[in-house]
């Protein structure tokens, strides 16, 4: 298996920490190295994983790091850093400082892995992808996020507990963002190539559609604390897989648009091919009119985010 040499997971709280530990668990770099600011944090998760090697019989070297003079080198960079929002917190308050903290990120990526491909994962997912590649400078190719692939998952794992099948027999998209106006596109959506429309009536789809745009806020309220990393790190890895071994898999992800979808300077979820350049290409597909209209409003929902952040100070 042919992998990569270096990969640099920017952030170790529970994301980034479970990314790095399913990272190493695949043998997909030579190198996993984690870093945030909190001294010993990264350290610490990174010893852990390593010394889990032995066990499951994985090669690749964990590192911890504060500094971002780790990043030397690395082939692919998944920026999980950045504060949830939080009570009285506005949404202006959270693209500021998640903006702050990206933009020396993006610099630092750009300085020391500038031929890196890089997954963003900081919420706003569509904001925070169009804005580090804004700040790194980067072909819109090699920076995407990671939010179709995780909300796709929780769409495939409902339909799969409500028809008693298999999760890996349902496939499907979620395009737009990752919140409320995400749109599950029922009309692609089949079970082993039976198209679910003709499997569930639809007050059960509309039912499904509804529970996968709230798929993290229904753990977030099970928690009482925290939010969901299983699943998001999972994600993660099978997009960072994707470019490791050059898989040029069909999967959705916030992606840069110049004229796909009837849209262009701005990033949202949709269908690409993701291989070792990052994304190979943007699918268009013929969505029903009213996923069409979602998808708009969904668009809107961005740009809106996006004019937001372009009135706030900018990080120097």
């Amino acid at each position: 298996m042919v992998g990569l040499g270096k990969v640099a997971v920017l952030g170790a709280g529970n994301i980034g920490g479970s990314l790095a530990q399913r990272l190493a668990e695949s043998d997909l770099a030579e190198e996993v190295a984690l870093i945030d600011i909190v001294d010993g944090l990264p350290q610490g998760k990174a010893l852990d994983i390593q010394q889990s090697a032995p066990i499951l019989g994985f090669s690749t070297r964990v590192t911890g790091s504060t500094s971002l003079d780790a990043l030397e080198g690395a082939d692919l960079v998944v920026e999980t850093a950045g504060l949830a929002r939080k009570p009285g917190m506005s949404r202006s308050d959270l693209l500021e400082k998640n903006a702050g903290i990206l933009a020396g990120h993006a610099r630092a990526v750009g300085a020391h892995a500038p031929r890196s491909v890089v997954i963003v994962v900081t919420n706003p997912v569509d904001v925070m992808t169009y804005w580090f590649r804004k700040v790194c400078g980067f072909p819109a190719a090699r920076v995407f996020g990671e939010s179709g692939t995780l909300d796709t998952a929780r769409f495939r794992t409902f339909v799969a507990a409500e028809l008693g099948v298999a999760p890996r027999d349902v496939t499907g998209f979620v395009l737009g963002t990752h919140g409320d106006t995400m749109v599950p596109i029922l009309s692609l959506t089949s079970v082993s190539g039976v198209p679910l429309t003709r499997l569930l009536p639809p007050e059960r789809l509309a039912a499904i559609v509804d529970r996968t745009k709230k798929g993290g806020g229904e753990i977030v309220d099970l928690l009482k604390t925290g939010s969901a990393y299983f699943a998001p790190s999972a994600s993660q890895a099978e997009l960072a897989r994707a470019v490791a071994l050059n898989e040029h898999r069909l999967l959705c992800a916030t992606a840069i648009l110049s004229g796909e979808f009837g849209h262009r300077d701005l990033a949202i979820g949709v269908p690409v091919v993701v291989g070792r350049r990052g994304i190979e290409r943007v699918v268009e597909v013929d969505l029903a009119p009213p996923e069409k209209a979602a998808f708009e409003a969904s668009v809107a929902a961005v740009r809106s985010d996006l004019d937001l952040l372009e009135k706030l100070p900018q990080p120097s």
